[in-house]
């Protein structure tokens, strides 16, 4: 596995040589570095500080941005936290001042110049999803800063969810020019009514963590600072409880977001027919160039 540190996402409250605090939570014991089970996750920091508690750090350039290896990791590791006979509570935070930026520019332009790579992206989106949803352990999600993209995924689907008080939470899909696809169509209706799940992910207006919480899309919202804190709390709470009980809790309660797998499967499809057109492009170029888009793509009704 990669290197290990102190466990810092929002969890390090140690100060960088100009005095500017890296994370919003405080520092936890030093954490045991995780089995040969993870070795093949280079692209996540994956530790144990707590017996039972796995804690997966998003740790990347650009506020934790998502590169194309990070998205499969992402994806896959759900799968190997099922087996692992040492976890029994998973919690997902993000390193020093976000959660994570959602896809990095080089990412999105593969998804959109790229068929091939297009095609084994929009898989691995279907997995990620699945793969949380599917999960027999709980998920608690650490969040803080700037949550977008894949990460949001995850933090949004998470069994609890954790959000600090100015955390930044944006779909980003319509303002890049796609459908919103990934976790919304299944997650958001429930999670905060149809209403509020229609003004949100077609203006993308974003979210403070404070009113996430309000409208009911996280579980609890905390001071910044206390944000890894409080979920690691609920982690260990949910470590040392009846593990059959909770489990199969999780499974029933998600057979809600099974029931709205053909709605997902579309969310999908047009999300990644989205990404070949010509409003994917512009919102990219107006994403690396800081300036408002301006989409011309056509409509059916454009048509001759």
């Amino acid at each position: 596995m990669s290197e290990r540190r102190e466990p810092g996402n929002p969890a390090s409250s140690e100060r960088s040589p100009k005095g500017e605090q890296r994370g919003p939570a405080a520092q936890p014991p030093r954490a045991e570095s995780t089995s040969d089970l993870y070795a093949s996750f280079t692209k996540l920091r994956l530790e144990r500080p707590h017996p039972g508690v796995l804690h997966v750090v998003l740790d990347a350039p650009g506020l934790n941005a998502v590169d194309a290896d990070a998205h499969r990791q992402l994806a896959d590791v759900w799968l190997t936290v099922d087996r692992d006979p040492d976890t029994r509570v998973a919690v997902i935070s993000g390193e020093g001042r976000a959660f994570s930026a959602g896809g990095s520019f080089d990412f999105l332009d593969e998804i959109v110049t790229d068929y091939a790579f297009r095609t084994r992206i929009m898989r691995e989106a279907r997995d990620l999803v699945l793969n949380v949803v599917n999960c027999s352990k709980p998920i608690v999600s650490a969040i803080h800063g700037p949550a977008v993209g894949a990460g949001l995924v995850v933090a949004i689907l998470a069994d609890v969810s954790v959000a600090g008080r100015t955390a930044r939470i944006i779909d980003g899909h319509t303002r890049l020019g796609v459908a919103a696809g990934d976790h919304a169509a299944i997650c958001w209706p429930l999670l905060c009514g149809m209403a509020k799940a229609k003004y949100y992910l077609l203006t993308n207006r974003p979210l403070s963590g404070e009113e996430a919480e309000r409208i009911g899309l996280v579980s609890v919202c905390v001071d910044d600072e206390r944000v890894l804190d409080e979920a690691m709390g609920i982690a260990l709470e949910l470590a040392s409880g009846a593990q059959s009980a909770i489990r199969w809790t999780k499974h029933t309660l998600n057979h809600a977001y099974r029931l709205l797998g053909p709605a997902f499967d579309a969310s999908i499809a047009y999300e990644f027919y989205g990404f070949g057109g010509p409003d994917a492009a512009e919102g990219l170029a107006a994403h690396r160039e800081k300036r408002t888009p301006t989409f011309t793509g056509p409509t059916s009704e454009d048509l001759p």
